[in-house]
């Protein structure tokens, strides 16, 4: 009995014949494809994750793209994209029944992120914790 390499790497079940599919089928390109899409979700679920420090909705839309792009290869992702994508949905549907507060949590959000950079780069603080630290 063989084991089915896909089943083995739990990855997500494509139609037979696609481009994916084909990729996939090919033992020279299937290693590279896989670690692009894990490489390229990877990327935008870390600017997602990045944006969890402004307030409002703005976390969801890039770890939602990560996920989907995940979820073309990883039978994982598929399932947390459809949670994820849930909660997305849940989140649209608050700000649009709240737009003035979510306005103003994101544009505050924002004002803030701006004032941080700004005292950072003023104040040269990244300079002053380098020669506080030693380094």
């Amino acid at each position: 009995m063989t084991e089915d390499p896909d089943d083995a790497l739990d990855a997500a079940r494509v139609p037979k014949g696609g481009r994916r599919d084909r990729l996939r089928s090919n033992p020279a390109t299937r290693q590279p494809y896989r670690i692009a899409v894990f490489v390229v979700g990877l990327i935008c679920i870390a600017g997602g994750i990045g944006l969890a420090v402004l307030p409002g909705p703005l976390t969801i839309p890039p770890v939602l793209l990560g996920l989907w792009i995940w979820s073309w290869e990883f039978a994982f992702a598929q399932r947390l994209f459809e949670s994820f994508q849930t909660k997305a949905h849940e989140a649209w549907a608050h700000a649009k029944r709240h737009p003035v507060s979510s306005t103003i949590a994101t544009v505050g959000g924002l004002v803030l992120a701006a004032v941080v950079i700004w005292a950072i780069v003023h104040y040269e603080l990244v300079a002053k914790a380098k020669d506080a630290i030693g380094l």
